[in-house]
């Protein structure tokens, strides 16, 4: 479960600079507290903390914000960012398909998070469950 620590860790890190870009955008607030819970919730889950309630809510509703702004061409606003070659924001377009990507990373990685609590309370049930035998016996 090392590695999946180090990928929270990474995703808290990644988190953390997204965060820190939102300072410039027009609904910062609102894109600051999304990354920022983001954050917290992947570097609880590096120390091995979960919040799964928290994780499948996040997930849900970053997934629905990641449908409501897709992007009606992906190729197309992949073709923009290749053409313009930097991170300035020169469509609307290119705007809502970046949140909408962005929304994606918070749906994945919240659900990674679960889906690694849910394993390591199985491993952990699974190692407390021969000791229960034994001590029966």
């Amino acid at each position: 479960m090392k590695a999946f620590r180090i990928f929270f860790g990474f995703c808290c890190l990644m988190f953390l600079l997204f965060t820190y870009w939102q300072f410039n955008d027009p609904d910062a607030w609102f894109w600051i507290s999304i990354y920022g819970f983001a954050t917290v919730m992947a570097g609880m889950a590096a120390f091995g903390k979960y919040v799964v309630p928290l994780l499948l809510l996040a997930a849900f509703l970053s997934f629905i914000g990641f449908v409501y702004k897709y992007p009606s061409s992906v190729s197309a606003w992949i073709q923009q960012e290749w053409m313009q070659k930097d991170l300035s924001m020169k469509t609307h377009a290119m705007e809502l398909a970046r949140e909408s990507f962005g929304l994606l990373l918070v749906c994945l990685v919240m659900l990674a998070a679960a889906a690694t609590a849910y394993l390591e309370k199985r491993k952990t049930a699974a190692t407390k469950e021969p000791q229960l035998l034994n001590h029966r016996q």
